[in-house]
């Protein structure tokens, strides 16, 4: 009996992909958004594949030693991010994101407390709401998802997108004390949806301290 062995071939990191995870790394870090090398950073390769962050990177100096391609469907590899299967869980859920970045902001993680037991943090009114993909008027409030953290990732990913499904009405989510999850069709939007969610915490924070 011959035995045959199949061997999973990963593309290679694709350069551009380096360069757009390397480039919110050094966004984030110079924000303090990732301390202590926390965060994570993935951006799809292919409808198979995503370009992920190791474990233990400095995220603001991340270079091609400091990340990895996965398959979506695999087994993850020692060495990756612990929250690696909260990345590739999104990108099967939803074929449209294209980029997801983690940060840990003070906003993100205390509201998320806060709130975790009203399932969601609320804001109203603000402009920039209109940051967010499909949100067009700064009228009316967004419901941002907030989910227990647990450090089953593989588990907690599939609690999540039972929850959330392919294409939710707001790009992110909170884990409990925890931080922030952004998402975006590209690495630009993704971008831009982390910094519109953050200013959005940020300001309901103050509004929440005012009171």
């Amino acid at each position: 009996m011959v035995r045959r062995w199949v061997t999973t071939v990963l593309p290679a990191a694709p350069a551009a992909a380096i360069d757009a995870i390397s480039a919110f790394g050094r966004f984030a870090a110079g924000r303090g958004w990732v301390p202590a090398r926390a965060g994570n950073f993935s951006v799809r390769v292919d409808a198979d594949h995503a370009l992920v962050t190791r474990s233990g990177v400095d995220k603001g100096s991340i270079d091609a030693s400091g990340v990895a391609v996965l398959a979506l469907d695999a087994p993850i590899p020692a060495g990756m991010s612990a929250e690696a299967p909260l990345h590739l869980a999104r990108y099967r859920t939803d074929a449209g994101v294209g980029a997801i970045f983690h940060v840990h902001t003070v906003a993100a993680t205390v509201l998320s407390r806060r709130d975790l037991a009203a399932g969601f943090v609320r804001t109203e009114g603000f402009e920039m709401h209109k940051t967010l993909n499909g949100i067009p008027t700064h009228e009316g409030t967004i419901e941002i998802p907030v989910f227990r953290n647990d450090q089953d990732t593989a588990g907690l990913a599939r609690e999540i997108e039972a929850q959330l499904g392919a294409a939710p009405p707001i790009p992110g989510f909170l884990l409990a004390g925890h931080g922030l999850y952004a998402w975006g069709a590209t690495a630009e939007d993704a971008r831009r949806h982390v910094e519109g969610l953050e200013f959005l915490l940020a300001c309901h924070l103050e509004e929440r301290r005012l009171r």
